[in-house]
């Protein structure tokens, strides 16, 4: 978790690892939480669901995120929202990092 009242550079927070997807917690509480993943390329997470809405912000790369079989190309400094209970899968084509902000109420 990222310490409260300091300033951070997301793209620094997490670093790219060769042949995965790795994952930083920077805020939990009740009623959500917020994470960054940096994706090597060639990565994925599968199709599934999530019970919340989330919204995903790309901060480095090109992302392909498909929402109920659609794809959607996403970009640096790019957002999209990933609804409640709908099949969602990310892909990486290139490296990129994503901050996953998930809302639970």
């Amino acid at each position: 978790m990222t310490p409260h009242a300091t300033v951070q550079t997301l793209n620094e927070l997490v670093a790219y690892q060769e042949g995965a997807i790795v994952s930083r917690m920077l805020l939990k509480q009740k009623g959500g939480n917020v994470s960054l993943f940096a994706f090597d390329r060639g990565e994925s997470l599968s199709e599934h669901t999530a019970p919340f809405d989330a919204l995903v912000v790309v901060v480095d790369g090109t992302a392909e995120i498909e929402i109920a079989g659609t794809p959607h190309r996403v970009g640096p400094g790019q957002t999209i929202t990933l609804p409640a209970h709908v099949p969602h899968a990310v892909r990486a084509p290139e490296r990129f990092k994503m901050l996953l902000v998930m809302v639970r109420a």
